[in-house]
């Protein structure tokens, strides 16, 4: 998967501990920022979001008060854990850890509210939303358009196939370009470090020959999403980034972020480089809930968001093919308490999870350091399932 660069995985074993509780008042006046106050009670940040008691949208306290517990129990590596329902923020902890940040040594770091994250290939789903949004603004005309048309600087004999390869299939992963990012990384087999690597990863993607006619094959492919990136950068005349922040980031109240290059080549990381605070995070799952409205505001389309979350092809391969894709983003479900729950998702290596729960009006976010581990995502999942879905009182 794109979101595994930097690829230097993590030998020692991760340890982490929760942060306790400070119950002084002068570490009280000094919230801003801290964690864990009355048992994960979210710090005011003045950023957008209405804090509220889980008790006040139907939601057990007591009860989400075991996650750290549970992060515990699991050895987890989870570094936060972040809830809202009804639109309103309820829960946030954050624990100490080791983490693996883009492009820095591995090393224990203190999470906080106001603390970035990498988000690894959860990037993709918001690299869909800015898809979006160009659509909105009739900068393109929409997702049947063919990919090449964005391209005419690389117009070179291209392999058989291209010509049928459409934004659509880019974002559903079904173009049926041959790609390959399970091997080892050493592996010149694999696709993935070539992004990275070639000075025009755009020609690299380019160059590869089609295995299967588009919409017969879903494959995971980083490279499909780079070169969404590449061409939101081409009709909106802007880096990513900077489209990113005006027609998303800003409405939605998110200013401290960062979208990284690879550092070889330069260009940007669409599929995996995207930073945010997780409370920002769950901003994006929020406006994904919300039919593409924050704080009564549509910032995207209602119809984008129903296009995205529309389960398209069964993920093969991935969590024993439970799983379906809609416009990179992920759909599944859980079983809780006798219940099958079913959930939109964006994922991230190393268990970087945005989940929406549209049935019980729910979002929850966890960032991790489960880089290359056998166990990756799966404390976001047993969170879900065991803690926070348990602790709402009133679905039916």
């Amino acid at each position: 998967m794109s979101d595994r660069l930097p690829k230097i995985l993590l030998c020692a074993s991760l340890l982490l501990a929760p942060i306790p509780s400070s119950t002084s008042a002068r570490a009280d006046s000094m919230a801003i920022g801290q964690r864990n106050l009355a048992c994960g009670s979210p710090s005011s940040l003045d950023d957008g979001w209405v804090i509220a008691s889980p008790e006040s949208v139907g939601m057990d306290g007591a009860r989400l008060c075991g996650i750290a517990e549970r992060v515990q129990l699991r050895s987890s590596e989870v570094h936060a854990v972040v809830v809202a329902r009804h639109g309103k923020l309820v829960f946030e902890q954050y624990f100490a850890g080791i983490d693996q940040p883009w492009g820095h040594p591995a090393g224990r770091s203190e999470f906080t509210a106001t603390t970035k994250h990498d988000m690894r290939s959860a990037s993709k789903s918001v690299m869909s939303l800015l898809v979006g949004l160009a659509i909105d603004r009739k900068l393109i005309a929409g997702v049947d358009e063919p990919v090449l048309k964005f391209f005419p600087d690389h117009q070179a004999p291209r392999p058989a196939g291209w010509d049928s390869i459409t934004l659509r299939h880019l974002l559903t992963m079904s173009s049926g370009i041959k790609w390959d990012e399970t091997l080892a990384w050493a592996d010149p087999g694999n696709d993935e470090p070539h992004l990275g690597y070639e000075p025009d990863p755009v020609g690299y993607v380019l160059s590869r020959p089609i295995a299967a006619p588009p919409d017969t094959l879903w494959t995971y492919n980083g490279g499909g999403t780079d070169l969404l990136g590449h061409i939101v950068e081409r009709v909106s005349g802007k880096p990513l980034e900077t489209f990113a922040r005006e027609v998303l980031f800003q409405p939605l109240g998110i200013t401290d972020l960062e979208w990284k290059t690879y550092p070889k080549n330069g260009k940007i990381a669409a599929a995996a480089g995207l930073r945010l605070r997780p409370r920002d995070a769950a901003k994006i799952g929020q406006l994904v809930l919300n039919h593409g409205i924050w704080n009564g505001q549509q910032i995207i389309s209602r119809d984008w968001i129903a296009q995205s979350i529309a389960p398209r092809f069964q993920a093969v391969g991935y969590f024993g093919g439970t799983l379906f894709y809609g416009y990179q983003w992920w759909l599944g479900r859980s079983l809780s308490d006798g219940r099958e729950v079913t959930w939109v998702a964006a994922f991230g290596w190393g268990g970087q999870r945005i989940i929406i729960v549209p049935n019980l009006d729910l979002v929850m976010i966890t960032t991790a350091a489960q880089y290359g581990l056998p166990k990756e995502g799966l404390a976001a999942m047993d969170i879900l399932a065991n803690i926070v879905i348990p602790a709402v009182r009133d679905a039916h």
